[in-house]
């Protein structure tokens, strides 16, 4: 219940409580229930990751999927229950990334923009990381070995970010403290893709 309540408060601070406008979107399969439940394990600063590595096969690769939306083509969707992402292409199209998403307590849905782009971005993780997680450094340099992964996304003016990661085999998972991440090599793609000041709407579900 506290996480929940700090999670909430958190949220409160970022402007990111309203609720989301409900926009028309194609309902995709969900991943196998004992793919959703949510991995107990902690970041792993300093394992090696580099930007080739991506998902090549099963649902969470990088592919182009069917996709209803009134969005405009370039629009990032997120929908974390299913652990996708989605930049619309328009024509009833978009094209779909497998994620890791926040665990329990740590989800949460609104409408930002992306504010700011980092190739290797440096980490610095926050207070309420630092708690469950004393272990980890206050400050890492980007690299292969960080956690952040070879790119980042910032999200307004919010403390969330879409990144890479070092766990690639956490895609698909409940995993993050409320970020969104992929695989390296699919992070690049994207940062290729999604400039600056892009509309990304983030939903816990999908709507019909």
């Amino acid at each position: 219940m506290n996480t929940i309540r700090t999670a909430l408060r958190n949220l409160l601070a970022c402007g990111l409580a309203a609720p989301l406008f409900v926009l028309p979107g194609a309902a995709q399969p969900r991943p196998p229930a004992a793919m959703q439940e949510t991995m107990d394990i902690g970041d792993e600063p300093g394992r090696v990751s580099t930007e080739e590595v991506s998902i090549s096969e099963g649902p969470y690769a990088r592919q182009m999927v069917l996709f209803r939306s009134n969005e405009a083509p370039g629009t990032v969707v997120i929908h974390s229950a299913e652990r996708f992402l989605y930049v619309v292409q328009g024509n009833g199209r978009a094209l779909r990334y497998g994620i890791g998403v926040g665990r329990e307590g740590f989800t949460w849905s609104g409408q930002v923009q992306v504010s700011r782009k980092a190739e290797w971005p440096d980490w610095r993780p926050p207070p309420d990381m630092l708690q469950r997680q004393p272990y980890l450094p206050r400050f890492m340099a980007g690299g292969p070995g960080n956690p952040m992964g070879a790119r980042a996304l910032y999200l307004g003016s919010t403390v969330f970010r879409v990144h890479g990661t070092n766990q690639p085999e956490t895609i698909g998972q409940a995993i993050s403290s409320g970020c969104f991440r992929l695989a390296n090599g699919d992070i690049v793609d994207l940062y290729d893709r999604v400039p600056v000041g892009t509309k990304v709407i983030i939903r816990h579900k999908a709507t019909l």
